[in-house]
Formats: C-alpha cells, structure tokens, sequence
C-alpha cells in the first residue's frame, strides 16, 4: 500500500489544512507548531513539499513537518 502524500495547502487562522492524494483533509492546529502559528499569512505560503509531498517545509521558519506525523498525531 503507498503512503499517501499532500497535494495541497491552505491556512485558517487556527488551522493548516493538508490535502492529501486518498481525498482525505486533515485539519491541523497550528498552535501545535508555534512558529506556524506566530507566522504571518504571507510567511506561511512560503513552504516547499518535501519528497513529493511526504513533508512540508517552511525554509525561512526552520519548519519541518511530515505526513506521517500528521497521520499518527505526532507534532
């Protein structure tokens, strides 16, 4: 079974929304990564996918997340 991996990004005020390729959407704190969270909108929509989508970076906050950690509710 392939892992799934994020095909996209959007941002609430609270939340970062990750879409994933099985059509799920994972709505996740952003209060559980405070430099997310203390990070403007424009900061925010300055990230790179990280190995086809299996993580996401934000190069200008030293940000590093993955899907899988997303997955299994680690942050």
């Amino acid at each position: 079974m392939n892992k799934p991996y994020a095909t996209a990004l959007n941002f609430t005020q609270d939340y970062l929304m990750v879409y994933l390729d099985d059509a799920r959407v994972m709505q996740v704190p952003l209060i559980w990564f405070p430099r997310l969270y203390n990070a403007t909108y424009d900061q925010l929509r300055k990230y790179n996918w990280i190995g086809r989508g299996t993580g996401i970076e934000w190069p200008d906050l030293d940000e590093h997340l993955s899907v899988h950690g997303f997955l299994t509710g680690q942050h």
